[in-house]
């Protein structure tokens, strides 16, 4: 368990580094990531979305032991955002543009897997 918990924290941290400066410059509108997104065919309105989304996802994966539920949710958003951004550089910039989604998606992968060693899924009936 002791293990578990140190390659979950670890992955927390550094995909909080990673999401939390993307939210960060995308908000800031750092001229290197607006200009790459706004080539991939984003609107700007979708940029500021972004980055508040993955500051709040940020803030929600740092709280130890709280908000299960909505983790799931940013552990699906974070998935959904890696996805769309290796299939938006593959199709536009092209493969090697793409190797940042995959080393992401590796580690949120790990990350997860971790996170339900920790937290299972507990199965009830609900009777309506």
């Amino acid at each position: 368990m002791k293990t578990t918990k140190i390659i979950y924290w670890s992955g927390v941290i550094f995909m909080s580094l990673w999401f939390g400066a993307s939210g960060y410059f995308e908000l800031t509108r750092n001229p290197i990531v607006w200009g790459i997104t706004q080539q991939l065919g984003y609107p700007s309105h979708f940029i500021y979305l972004l980055g508040v989304f993955k500051l709040s996802g940020v803030a929600v994966l740092l709280l130890p032991n709280k908000l299960i539920r909505l983790k799931e949710w940013v552990f699906a958003g974070m998935f959904f955002d890696i996805i769309f951004a290796f299939f938006s550089k593959i199709s536009v910039i092209g493969f090697p543009a793409t190797v940042d989604a995959l080393v992401a998606f590796s580690v949120l992968t790990m990350v997860y897997i971790q996170f339900r060693k920790l937290y299972p899924i507990k199965y009830t009936t609900f009777s309506l």
